[in-house]
């Protein structure tokens, strides 16, 4: 197998975007990723998004610097199904903590899914320390319409940056 080098961009998301990353979640999860651009505006969140040279984003997530106070919360982070295990989360991550720090913050946080092991292994190999669990859900909307709520348990997650 041939090794292929592509060089990748981070930068903000925006609301052009949206089509293109229908592969990151539902119909339900493209609006909550709107509204999210909406708070961008108004500097309450960074939302990003890793794109090769295409312009398409490839990998995407958010910081919230409204949920905890002195910190930055990490959410909605995802990378294409066919690119993960290639290093573009940690560079999401990285990207997302330089975000941070630039906002004077010296804390991330993130939540992840119990269920999500490889995901908590990503963020342990970044620093993240597990300090808590929470309950968390969401409603993912069907090819029909119907709308069914997941409910969950995420360990809760902190890195003090530098």
């Amino acid at each position: 197998m041939a090794d292929i080098t592509v060089s990748l961009t981070v930068r903000d998301l925006i609301h052009e975007d949206l089509p293109s990353c229908a592969w990151s979640g539902s119909a339900a999860h493209l609006v909550s990723m709107a509204k999210a651009l909406d708070r961008a505006a108004r500097g309450e969140v960074d939302y990003l998004a890793v794109c090769p040279p295409s312009g398409l984003p490839v990998a995407v997530g958010g910081v919230d610097y409204a949920e905890k106070p002195g910190a930055g919360t990490l959410w909605q982070l995802a990378v294409h199904a066919a690119l993960q295990s290639c290093g573009i989360g940690t560079i999401l991550i990285q990207a997302a903590e330089q975000r941070i720090r630039a906002r004077g913050l010296d804390r991330a946080e993130l939540g992840v899914e119990e269920s999500n092991p490889r995901a908590r292994a990503l963020y342990e190999r970044l620093g993240y320390v597990a300090y808590g669990s929470a309950p968390d859900s969401w409603e993912v909307e069907g090819p029909d319409g119907t709308t069914t709520r997941y409910e969950t348990v995420c360990t809760l997650m902190r890195k003090h940056l530098e």
